[in-house]
């Protein structure tokens, strides 16, 4: 798996997370101290990324992110 485009899908998928999560609790986030809001948003980040998102993109981008069609072509 090529590590850029694995940094490249983790950027795809934070990114918008990062900026519903603003657009629709922007008030009430910056009610709260700097230490709490971070520490909420990474905790809802983290466990979204690793339990949702990612899992469901590699998934669906397997071959993009592994280049099967390249090995495939290679091995015959």
């Amino acid at each position: 798996m090529k590590k850029h485009k694995l940094a490249f899908l983790t950027w795809l998928a934070i990114y918008p997370l990062i900026t519903i999560i603003f657009y629709n609790f922007e008030e009430e986030l910056m009610e709260l101290p700097l230490a709490l809001r971070t520490f909420l948003l990474t905790i809802l980040l983290v466990g979204l990324m690793n339990y949702v998102i990612m899992p469901n993109l590699t998934k669906k981008l397997n071959s993009w992110l592994t280049d099967q069609k390249k090995e495939a072509a290679n091995n015959l």
